[in-house]
């Protein structure tokens, strides 16, 4: 009897505060994809870095989740019709615009998490902002095309954020990377 209640509260909560799907999405998605990344290195359960999991759903839950929903606002409210047409502005704005402060404010602040100094933040910066940038480039503006063309607004962060588990688990990689070793992964 409690179970059926406690779910009608949270889809009243969900459904009053929608930012709380990208939230939980995000903070489910993102350490899946730590945690996949991680068993592609060869780590295992009792070898898993449980901290890199944690940081990585603290990071999605609480930054992305909550930058990305306020990009779907600004960009729904700028470009309200759901067009091809709108769609390929939207997703060529999103790439030029937030896509870049993303990855920077990622690799930045999951450096900081990481109890590392803000000199050694911007260095990860520098060093694996392009590498990563040019990838997104062939990914992402077709998957935000996709997302401002045919998914209804209320669906578009929850919709990204499944998109972005293999895009995490990339990330996840390119994080790990040392330093070195950046320009011959890709």
């Amino acid at each position: 009897m409690a179970a059926p209640l406690l779910w009608q509260n949270f889809k009243a909560l969900v459904t009053r505060y929608p930012i709380m799907r990208g939230m939980i999405s995000y903070s489910l998605i993102w350490p899946t994809g730590s945690l996949i990344q991680q068993t592609v290195e060869g780590r295992s359960w009792g070898t898993y870095d449980w901290w890199r999991v944690l940081r990585f759903s603290m990071y999605g839950g609480f930054f992305v989740a909550p930058t990305l929903y306020g990009w779907v606002k600004v960009s729904s409210a700028m470009w309200p019709q759901t067009s091809f047409k709108t769609g390929v502005i939207k997703a060529a704005v999103e790439t030029i615009s937030y896509t870049p402060g993303a990855m920077t404010c990622f690799y930045f602040f999951m450096s900081l998490l990481e109890s590392k100094t803000v000199e050694e933040a911007v260095a990860e910066v520098g060093i694996k902002f392009l590498p990563t940038y040019k990838v997104a480039l062939s990914v992402w503006p077709l998957v935000a095309t996709i997302n401002f063309t045919l998914i209804p607004e209320r669906n578009r962060v929850p919709f990204i954020s499944a998109c972005s588990l293999c895009w995490t688990c990339f990330l996840a990689y390119m994080k790990h990377l040392e330093h070195h070793e950046v320009d011959t992964a890709i």
